[in-house]
């Protein structure tokens, strides 16, 4: 097929393709292309809050597991990824954080990255934010991703911050304010009962332009690199292959798993690991696909000596009763995000941010890999996240096929401070959930 032309030429409809389509389009004059391998979201349960509980595998995901986790008890740890347009906020569980102030400050002071101390950038955040609840100098009102309050908690929610002030955590009802450190129930890209993603945010307003193109269903094969220069890029479509020319720029969005193995797939990367599946080297980049750095969770479920979580939703009946509860009124078990409840605290005395995340969940075996409880029973799980892991893992290419799936090793616990600090984890959400609420 003969090549396309494009000004910009985007490899990825996640969060950021998203963003970038609509931005770059905003110039009358630039021709934008956005490629997603996934397919449009469409599926009613991206747009249902509660949704996301049956969308971390399955067709909208690429159904990663990790390779063997040498420090896990060699255990292939599902790894959702997105195939979808809006990508992982499609699928996610809609909680709304940015990190830590101190977090940017280190990027900008330590690692290089000028104009990303939190001072400089706090102006995008509020720029982006259409929250409903919040305003002043830490939130936005009139941005276009929206940002509400969930309608109701469920009584586990509010036993969980209560549980948390009884430990010694106090009540936040703003992680994204001044303080971060406390316990609370999150605010959500939720608007008007359905979730916002950054495709719903960004994209969708966007695609009326002339100037901006959407596929989907396109998986890119690899980057074209003429003269050292990126030039365009091959993919594939309903068995099809087509090229696509950019006389502006290539610019890879395919995510932290997905970016890496388009840029070795096109010869990019390790030259001597890209020789040893076959793909000829372009250009020797050592750095491409190494240093991972993932959070990862750890889950304590309880089981509950009563139908008081989200688990009450597991039959027929009741399943049948909130979906119609959801259509016709916007309320009730389908309006929840599920992950309620969390908060930022210390593994330690002595520190100067939080270390710890934790994620209250109104269920039990909410996600793909996490325990359950019996059937017919209720649970609830608090999972605790390492923020800032030391261990770093890969991202290598199976084959030279863009079809096979990369290997991702993220090390999980391959550093002994990750084991001390995930082990505080457990014992500060066992302490939790043994309080009187």
């Amino acid at each position: 097929m003969a090549a396309e032309g494009h000004d910009y030429v985007i490899v990825g409809g996640g969060s950021a393709g998203c963003v970038l389509a609509a931005r770059l389009s905003e110039d009358p004059a630039a021709r934008v292309l956005l490629i997603e391998a996934g397919g449009r979201d469409s599926h009613p349960l991206i747009h249902m809050p509660a949704g996301f509980a049956a969308m971390t595998t399955g067709p909208l995901t690429w159904g990663l597991k990790t390779a063997p986790q040498t420090h896990a008890n060699m255990r292939e740890i599902p790894y959702a990824q997105a195939r979808v347009l809006g990508g992982g906020s499609s699928i996610n569980a809609e909680i709304f954080t940015r990190g830590h102030p101190a977090d940017y400050d280190r990027w900008a002071k330590e690692e290089g990255c000028a104009g990303w101390a939190f001072d400089e950038i706090r102006k995008y955040f509020i720029r982006s934010e259409g929250n409903e609840i919040f305003s002043g100098d830490w939130h936005g009102t009139e941005g276009p991703l929206g940002v509400s309050n969930l309608a109701q908690w469920q009584t586990m929610t509010r036993a969980f911050v209560r549980a948390c002030q009884e430990y010694g955590i106090p009540y936040n009802p703003d992680f994204n304010g001044p303080v971060q450190e406390g316990a609370g129930a999150y605010q959500v890209n939720i608007r008007e009962a359905r979730r916002c993603s950054a495709a719903v945010a960004y994209l969708r307003p966007a695609l009326a332009r002339p100037n901006l193109s959407l596929v989907t269903g396109c998986l890119v094969h690899r980057v074209i690199v003429e003269n050292g220069r990126a030039t365009g890029v091959e993919y594939v479509r309903k068995g099809q292959r087509h090229t696509v020319r950019a006389e502006g720029e290539v610019i890879v969005t395919a995510g932290a798993i997905g970016s890496p193995k388009l840029m070795m797939l096109s010869g990019i990367g390790p030259a001597l690991h890209l020789k040893e599946v076959g793909v000829a080297p372009v250009h020797d980049l050592p750095g491409v696909g190494q240093n991972l750095q993932d959070h990862f969770g750890i889950d304590i479920v309880a089981e509950l000596n009563g139908p008081h979580s989200l688990d009450r939703y597991n039959n027929l009946f009741w399943k049948a009763w909130s979906g119609i509860e959801y259509l016709m009124f916007r309320t009730g078990r389908v309006a929840s995000n599920v992950v309620e409840g969390g908060g930022f605290w210390y593994s330690r005395d002595g520190l100067d941010k939080p270390d710890l995340q934790f994620h209250f969940l109104a269920a039990a075996g909410a996600e793909a890999g996490v325990p359950t409880v019996p059937k017919g029973e209720s649970g609830i799980t608090m999972n605790s996240y390492n923020l800032r892991p030391k261990a770093r893992g890969s991202v290598r290419l199976r084959s030279a096929s863009p079809t096979d799936l990369p290997i991702v090793d993220p090390n999980f616990l391959g550093h002994p401070d990750d084991v001390k600090l995930s082990a505080a984890g457990v014992k500060l959400s066992v302490a939790v959930f043994a309080q009187r609420s």
